[in-house]
């Protein structure tokens, strides 16, 4: 389970690093850099199955995909409610 969390990780770090730096500026969140490393990091953490690292690797996994992602892509698309 945490391996597949892990894969999801590696994808999102890559989602990241496609993405335009001033859009996290944008949404008030991390540099696009430190999300990349937190993302990496985390799944490694997650694919090694570190027993309490992984899952805090999970969580912010989480973080990225039902929180940033969705704020990110909501300006990248002219969709930030202004």
């Amino acid at each position: 389970m945490l391996f597949a969390v892990g894969i999801a990780g590696l994808v999102a770090a890559g989602l990241v690093a496609t993405t335009r730096p001033d859009a996290f500026e944008a949404a008030g969140r991390q540099s696009k850099g430190a999300w990349i490393g937190i993302l990496a990091l985390s799944a490694v953490a997650c694919m090694l199955g570190l027993p309490f690292i992984a899952w805090f690797g999970a969580v912010a996994i989480g973080i990225y995909y039902f929180d940033i992602r969705p704020q990110i892509k909501n300006i990248l698309e002219g969709n930030a409610g202004w």
